[in-house]
C-alpha cells in the first residue's frame, strides 16, 4: 500500500499483526490511527521470521528509513534485513512498539506508547549502535544457560507473553551444572585491567552478552552495557538455581550483577556441552561451541534527541 508523504526520506514500515498476541489485530481504532500517521510505504507480515528478513531487506533498496511495527521478535528480524542489504550506513532504523517485551526500544530511550513513539520518527536522530554478530545473525543481546533454557521451554510449550516464562522457569532446575571453557578477546576486565587473551573456566549458571541493557518486560539485565562503545558487554551469573531465583528482584533491576565476575571485550568463546542459547528472545538452539563478535557501529537507530 503506497500513501502521500511530505517531502524527505522515503519510508517503509514492516508491520507484524501477530505481534502482542495479535494486539495489533484486536486494537482497531490504534492501527487505523498508526496506519494513517505511518509514513511511506506499509508492509504487513505473517510473522515469519524469513519473510520479514527478506521484506527488509528488500525494503532498504528503496528507502531511507525502515521501521519495524512490533515486538522484539519483528525488530530483530527487521534489523537483520536491514544488515542483510549491506546499506547500513544510508538506512536509518526506526521503531513503533506494538509488543510485549519491547526490550530493544527501551534501551535506546524510545516510549512505549506508539503515538509517542511516532513522533521520534519525525523528531528524533539517528545514532550509531553496536550490534553482535551470532553465527549468521545480529543481535542487541545473547545468552547462553538458564534463560535460553526457558525460551525453549517457553517455545514448546507454545504459550505465549510472560505467562509462558513463568511456566517454563522449573526448566532452570534441571539444568546441570557443567563446566565451561571461556576465552576473551581484546578486553577488559572488572577491574579495568586490559587484556588482549584471556581464558577462563566456569560453571556458570547464565551468560549474559549484551550491547542493550534490557531483556523483555523492561528487565535491566545488563547495566554496564552500552550501546556504542565498541564491547560486548559480559556477565557470568556464577550461582545456583535456587539463589538466581532467590536473588531475582535484584538482578531484574541490575543490582546483583555488581557482585558477578564481568568483563568488556570484542570477542568471546565459549565451549561447553549442549550449551542452550537464545539471541534477542529467540532460542538459537544448543551448541558445543558459540563465538560472539562486537559489530562496532553496524547500524544507525532513531532515538530522542539528546539534550544540548
Amino acid at each position: 500500500m503506497s500513501r502521500k508523504t511530505a517531502p524527505g526520506p522515503s519510508a517503509a514500515c514492516i508491520i507484524n499483526p501477530r505481534a502482542a498476541n495479535k494486539k495489533w489485530l484486536r486494537r482497531g481504532k490504534v492501527r487505523e490511527d498508526l496506519r494513517r500517521a505511518l509514513p511511506g510505504r506499509v508492509h504487513d507480515t505473517l510473522g515469519e521470521r524469513e519473510l520479514t528478513i527478506d521484506l527488509a531487506r528488500n525494503a532498504c533498496l528503496e528507502s531511507d528509513v525502515v521501521v519495524a511495527v512490533g515486538g522484539d521478535g519483528t525488530v530483530a528480524d527487521v534489523l537483520q534485513g536491514v544488515v542483510n542489504s549491506g546499506r547500513t550506513k544510508e538506512v536509518v532504523f526506526g521503531i513503533i512498539p506494538f509488543g510485549c517485551g519491547n526490550a530493544f526500544r527501551k534501551s535506546f530511550g524510545i516510549p512505549k506508547n506508539p503515538k509517542k513513539a511516532l513522533r521520534i520518527l519525525a523528531e528524533g536522530e539517528p545514532r550509531e549502535a553496536d550490534l553482535i554478530r551470532v553465527e549468521d545473525r545480529v543481535a542487541g543481546f545473547v545468552s547462553i544457560g538458564a534463560t535460553a533454557a526457558v525460551t525453549a521451554k517457553k517455545i514448546e510449550h507454545e504459550i505465549h507473553g510472560m505467562l509462558g516464562h513463568l511456566l517454563a522457569v522449573r526448566k532452570m532446575f534441571l539444568l546441570p551444572a557443567t563446566e565451561k571453557e571461556v576465552e576473551l578477546f581484546d578486553g577488559v576486565d572488572d577491574k579495568g585491567r586490559a587484556f588482549q587473551h584471556k581464558t577462563l573456566r566456569s560453571r556458570f549458571f547464565d551468560c549474559v552478552v549484551a550491547k542493550t541493557n534490557y531483556f523483555g518486560y523492561s528487565w535491566k539485565i545488563a547495566p554496564k552495557a552500552r550501546s556504542d562503545d565498541g564491547f560486548l558487554d559480559i556477565t557470568f551469573f556464577e550461582l545456583s538455581p535456587s539463589r538466581y531465583i532467590l536473588f531475582f528482584p535484584l538482578i531484574y533491576f541490575g543490582l546483583f550483577q555488581r557482585t558477578q565476575r564481568h568483563f568488556k571485550a570484542k570477542r568471546i568463546v565459549l565451549k561447553g556441552k549442549d550449551l542452550p542459547i537464545q539471541y534477542n528472545g529467540e532460542f538459537l538452539g544448543r551448541r558445543n561451541r558459540i563465538e560472539l563478535e562486537v559489530l562496532p557501529k553496524a547500524i544507525k537507530i532513531l532515538g530522542p534527541k539528546k539534550p544540548n
